[in-house]
């Protein structure tokens, strides 16, 4: 049976029974737990401040475990971009020589991407730095295999192409070595003969007898065969295709004709002594992306080592040119 509690009423003389509202009771029974409470709160909360839940924990070791991945990867892709290097550095210094193609552009091989932001959504979280220096390599790595692979697909081209290619480089002397009276000029810097002065000779100039036969270097079509005023004289070009260029000047007669096809070894003309020209010969030029280059190193399939060593060392040792 509950105790009831009582007080003294100074009015009746009386003790009374003390009745307490719903409201009292309901408060006092708050005060009593009150402290319990507050003491539950703040373990609940050292604990989850300073250790961790199952679920927690679990988190943790997965971000620690795609941690490490990340980094792995990151090796892996130091890996793959060393292969790739290598790769661009052949494809630049074997391959494209082999096929007669300029290397490809270092800022192309770059393929830098600017602009926006495009890793903004990676930011503010704890790996974000991680995250976006990996997807950042992955993107470039991405990019330069394109433009590699686009270099491989020209390439390709080139390969397809190289019985035409071969057949189309000046590679044989315009005259035979049987029909040289001696070989006169070199390319390089010459006494002019008539200005008498120095001057560059873009070519190399073939002592012959007027009306000995010149033949085309290599395969190509004809784009000029006339008489020109520019101190060439009656003089051929044949533009070979792969940004090579032939010139045959001071003929004496034409074989040729404008747009027609010719094969290596195809008589053109016949030597002669027409335009700025101090006696009978042939004025050979090789131009390559319409730059004049040095002939002497196009003539590696006619002459065996010790005729080319031979023609070298004439045309360079020769002090003044013929035109």
């Amino acid at each position: 049976m509950p105790e009831h509690k009582y007080r003294f009423n100074p009015q009746t003389l009386n003790f009374e029974r003390i009745r307490l509202t719903a409201w009292q009771k309901t408060k006092r029974v708050l005060l009593m737990l009150l402290p319990g409470l507050v003491v539950g709160l703040l373990g609940v909360f050292l604990i989850y401040q300073f250790m961790d839940s199952p679920k927690e924990a679990n988190l943790r070791r997965e971000n620690q475990h795609l941690q490490l991945q990340f980094e792995l990867l990151n090796k892996q892709l130091e890996e793959v971009q060393g292969v790739l290097t290598d790769v661009q550095r052949r494809d630049d210094n074997i391959y494209r020589v082999i096929f007669e193609a300029d290397p490809i552009p270092a800022s192309m091989r770059q393929a830098g991407v600017g602009g926006v932001n495009r890793y903004r959504d990676l930011e503010g979280f704890a790996s974000s730095d991680l995250v976006i220096d990996t997807r950042k390599r992955l993107d470039q790595l991405s990019r330069k295999l394109v433009v590699q692979s686009r270099s491989f697909d020209e390439v390709a081209q080139l390969v397809m192409r190289k019985k035409e290619l071969l057949a189309s480089i000046p590679a044989i002397q315009p005259i035979p070595n049987e029909d040289l009276t001696m070989m006169a000029s070199g390319f390089g810097m010459r006494i002019h003969p008539i200005h008498k002065i120095p001057k560059f000779h873009a070519g190399m100039d073939f002592t012959a007898k007027t009306g000995t036969e010149i033949h085309a270097t290599g395969d190509g079509r004809v784009t000029y065969a006339d008489y020109g005023t520019n101190g060439y004289g009656m003089h051929v070009v044949i533009d070979h295709g792969f940004d090579y260029e032939t010139l045959y000047a001071h003929l004496s007669e034409l074989k040729v004709r404008v747009g027609q096809r010719v094969k290596r070894g195809d008589v053109i003309g016949l030597v002669g002594n027409t335009g700025l020209s101090a006696g009978p010969h042939l004025h050979y030029e090789v131009r390559r992306k319409g730059e004049p280059v040095d002939p002497a190193n196009y003539y590696f399939n006619d002459l065996n080592a010790e005729e080319y060593a031979r023609l070298v060392e004439l045309s360079r040792n020769a002090g003044q040119s013929l035109d």
